[in-house]
């Protein structure tokens, strides 16, 4: 009789983006600046009192958070980043192995992983031929043990974002029984005025729960700060399944400096769009087939050149995400970095 789940045997690894010395790394959805003065000055300042627990309730970022986004403080949970709070909304809705989680693929790889580690079914829905969320599809995949939908806005990796039309279409045909969680990590890069904005619909959907971080736009990704936004039972329900102290003092003081800084660190963002159509641009022009995207990051698909193509930037010096055989995510970073990324990406056609 084994001691371990015999079926973590089959359970994906989270693949996280290459480090190596020397190269450009664009494999992490990481933001090339470091955070701002006050905010490593807050960091240090909540460090020095390390031998402290932190807040259990998180009750200080709670009350800012629901300054900033006007809703109630009950209606918020924070986590250690969104991938643990995609992990407590399996372990809050699943409570059967017939329970299904459903999401479309390809799209962020934790999805899979922590429905597998919550004891619930996978079911994936493919993304349509424009490399986003094929909305009609997923609403008719929905059955009768469907009890969570992820809807990844701008998608990870593809980039592509889901219209408030196309979310309210899938609110409607799911019911008010499946609880959608749209995950918004890359929000403050959209420029689009036709993507969601998840929180104009929590009022009219208590079904709906939106996910945000502070590890993207925010610059805090090492901290691991994530908030869930939605109906105070599902936030409730949220905390109960969350590990006790998993958000540090260091991180909660650093995403309260963050909020306070705001303007200056999504100031940042405007840089970021800028480049992403320059380099998108660019490869088209390459003749790369690149989406429209709406994250801090572009999707080559390559179908199977994709390894081929991640093996020939590493010899260029350039670290890319590969997710074979589909594609290549690649963060945009400063310009001189992309620059080298475009050099090695028009070699490889060449």
């Amino acid at each position: 009789m084994t001691l371990i789940r015999p079926d973590l045997d089959t359970l994906p690894a989270y693949v996280p983006g290459k480090a190596i010395p020397g190269a450009i790394k664009l494999a992490s959805n990481e933001v090339a600046l470091p955070p701002t003065p006050p905010v490593l000055a807050a960091i240090a300042e909540a460090a020095a009192a390390g031998n402290r627990y932190p807040d259990l309730a998180v009750t200080s970022l709670t009350s800012r958070l629901a300054d900033v986004l006007g809703v109630a403080p009950e209606r918020i949970a924070v986590g250690c980043g969104s991938v643990s709070l995609c992990q407590q909304l399996v372990q809050a809705t699943c409570h059967e192995p017939q329970d299904e989680v459903l999401f479309a693929w390809r799209s962020f790889e934790a999805y899979p992983i922590v429905t597998q580690i919550g004891g619930a079914t996978i079911r994936t829905v493919p993304l349509d031929p424009e490399f986003r969320h094929d909305i009609d599809a997923m609403a008719a995949a929905v059955g009768p043990r469907t009890r969570l939908v992820f809807v990844c806005s701008p998608n990870n990796p593809t980039g592509t974002a889901v219209s408030r039309e196309e979310l309210e279409r899938l609110l409607a045909a799911v019911g008010p029984d499946v609880l959608v969680a749209l995950d918004e990590a890359y929000h403050e890069y959209v420029t689009d005025p036709d993507v969601v904005d998840g929180t104009d619909l929590l009022d009219a959907h208590p079904n709906l729960v939106v996910l945000r971080t502070f590890s993207k736009a925010f610059r805090l990704a090492a901290l691991r700060v994530g908030y869930a936004i939605g109906t105070a039972e599902v936030a409730t329900a949220l905390r109960k399944v969350s590990s006790p102290f998993s958000v540090s003092s260091v991180a909660q003081a650093g995403a309260i400096a963050a909020l306070d800084d705001a303007e200056a660190l999504l100031g940042g963002c405007a840089g970021v769009v800028t480049e992403r159509a320059r380099v998108r641009e660019a490869l088209l022009d390459a003749g790369y087939t690149v989406p429209p995207t709406q994250a801090n990051f572009v999707w080559l698909a390559l179908g199977e050149r994709t390894a081929p193509f991640a093996a020939h930037c590493l010899e260029h010096k350039v670290v890319v995400r590969p997710f074979h055989p589909d594609g290549v995510r690649v963060t945009i970073s400063t310009p001189e970095e992309n620059d080298a990324f475009l050099a090695a990406a028009r070699g490889f056609r060449a």
